[in-house]
């Protein structure tokens, strides 16, 4: 018996942030979140469970990846058996067109379309919000990935009720321009730092009590297309969450000189009338919330700092989708 499927999902980035956990096991946030799901960055992955393996194999960008990452996708994969109540071993083939392990979200569109094909090729017919709670079982961030447009994270009680809910398709003029700084992997893992935060700083309670509020604040300018409201408060939203990093013990931060180079020349545009608002995750890249028509332009300043192809512009996002067949022949699955 074999039980197939491919699916697309993309990264979001996170305007309200996720940053720390209540519950490491489950994955369960100090605080709600809400994200934009992007267009041009995404993970398209392969999931085929058949009896005859004897275990499971995991293979990322055609490469076939050795024990420690393959124990962290079986153990994924264990929630889906589970519910399906099957041994099934299981290979799993993501193409991932981000950046991994950079500040890029690379997790939440490589566990998002991880849980849908696993769900998929299960036939679990989960909907889209349980869904969601196994997808944040890989990582956080991907529980937002499986819808598109502009996503919230509800911090729920339980690891029931955590779970993600569409807000607005955002479908009107709204877009982002990411400065690519640095595509290496970071020296201090997400993981690491939000857990060091957590425990050490004394800034951070304060920053859970200001991000509910600026959720709630976030949601009406969305409800009321408010681009100059909206990218206030991601871009205030964004500092306080690094400021929590710089009371930490030890202290550490994500960003390099080139990230506040790319913060200047926002700023810099904002005074010359065009409006932008930066936000950054855990890592040194920049993103430039901006009207997307707006965007163009706001790369050509960026241009004068960075290279072509440090810069990417994109729009709002779709969340999780089957591969067409036209798009599973582009690759060479192992299948």
């Amino acid at each position: 018996m074999s039980n197939q499927a491919y699916v697309r999902a993309h990264t979001n980035i996170a305007l309200i942030k996720y940053w720390g956990k209540r519950d490491e096991i489950d994955f369960l946030p100090m605080n709600s979140s809400l994200s934009m799901t992007l267009d041009k960055l995404y993970t398209d992955t392969m999931v085929v469970f058949d009896d005859s393996f004897a275990q499971d194999s995991f293979y990322l960008n055609g490469e076939k990846q050795g024990e420690k990452e393959t124990k962290k996708i079986s153990k994924f994969l264990d929630l889906f058996r589970e519910e399906k109540k099957t041994a099934m071993r299981a290979r799993v083939e993501s193409i991932n067109h981000v950046p991994t392990a950079a500040g890029l979200a690379s997790s939440a569109s490589a566990f998002a379309a991880l849980a849908g094909a696993a769900n998929l090729a299960l036939g679990l017919d989960l909907d889209p919000q349980r869904l969601s709670t196994f997808a944040r079982r890989g990582s956080g961030s991907a529980t937002r990935s499986i819808y598109g447009g502009f996503v919230e994270w509800d911090m729920g009680t339980c690891s029931d009720d955590s779970f993600a809910v569409p807000v607005d398709d955002a479908s009107w003029d709204i877009g982002m321009v990411i400065v690519a700084v640095n595509q290496k992997a970071k020296e201090v893992s997400s993981r690491i730092g939000m857990k060091r935060t957590v425990e050490t700083s004394p800034f951070y309670p304060a920053w859970v009590e200001s991000a509910k509020k600026d959720i709630q604040d976030i949601k009406a300018a969305i409800a009321a297309k408010d681009f100059i409201r909206l990218g206030e408060i991601t871009e205030a939203n964004g500092m306080k969450m690094h400021g929590t990093m710089l009371g930490a013990e030890p202290p550490f931060s994500y960003w390099e000189p080139d990230s506040i180079v790319a913060i200047k020349t926002a700023q810099t545009l904002r005074k010359q009338g065009i409006p932008c608002y930066v936000t950054m995750d855990a890592g040194p890249n920049v993103k430039v919330l901006c009207r997307l028509s707006q965007a163009e332009t706001i790369k050509q300043a960026l241009l004068e700092h960075f290279t072509e192809d440090k810069l990417i512009i994109t729009k709002p996002g779709k969340g999780i989708r089957e591969l067409t067949a036209a798009e599973r022949a582009v690759y060479n699955w192992n299948d």
